[in-house]
């Protein structure tokens, strides 16, 4: 079944290099959902995120010739929306990553026990400021390197490090303040 698959997902992709647009249409309806959630990573408004993702897929087809079969299409085409996300980001919104503060070791954000939902945590992330959603996205989600994020965005290993942290921190505390409101422990609540 996996070698049907792979086989013709590379009839796809040499079809679409020739231009059939049905090829590339089955091409985008296969990856279409998951580039999107891709994009709505980085980009907190839906109609943004699918504008970065036809873009992107505007460049899957353009280059898809230089794709060489190297490891997964599918996270090929990732790397382009990813990119194409953060392209957008930097075009509409002016990306803004700080260079300031210091980073401490401190409670991990794994430890903290929660019962939320997957919606509770995109909302939690979204609030994040921009340089520090995307750097926190492109490491704990994508599973990017420092060196990597650095490069992808041209800031600093340390900027990225530095954002990574402050983005945990926030992300530490409004997941502390969902506990003591699930739980009745905020004050407020007593």
């Amino acid at each position: 079944m996996r070698i049907i698959q792979l086989n013709s997902e590379k009839q796809l992709i040499k079809r679409a290099i020739k231009g059939q647009r049905d090829a590339q249409r089955e091409l985008y309806e296969q990856h279409a959902s998951k580039m999107l959630s891709v994009c709505r990573y980085y980009i907190k408004d839906v109609h943004q995120a699918e504008e970065a993702m036809c873009n992107g897929f505007l460049k899957v087809f353009t280059h898809l010739s230089s794709f060489k079969g190297e490891g997964s299409f599918e996270g090929w085409i990732r790397r382009i929306m990813v990119r194409e996300s953060i392209s957008y980001l930097r075009a509409v919104k002016k990306l803004y990553f700080s260079e300031d503060g210091t980073i401490e070791s401190n409670e991990s954000i794994n430890n903290i026990q929660s019962s939320f939902e997957v919606e509770h945590l995109q909302e939690m992330i979204d609030d994040l400021p921009e340089g520090y959603r995307v750097v926190f996205i492109m490491y704990a989600i994508e599973g990017y390197k420092h060196q990597e994020i650095a490069k992808e965005l041209g800031i600093s290993e340390s900027t990225s490090k530095s954002q990574l942290f402050k983005a945990r921190k926030q992300l530490q505390i409004r997941l502390k303040e969902l506990n003591n409101y699930s739980y009745g422990t905020d004050k407020a609540r007593r």
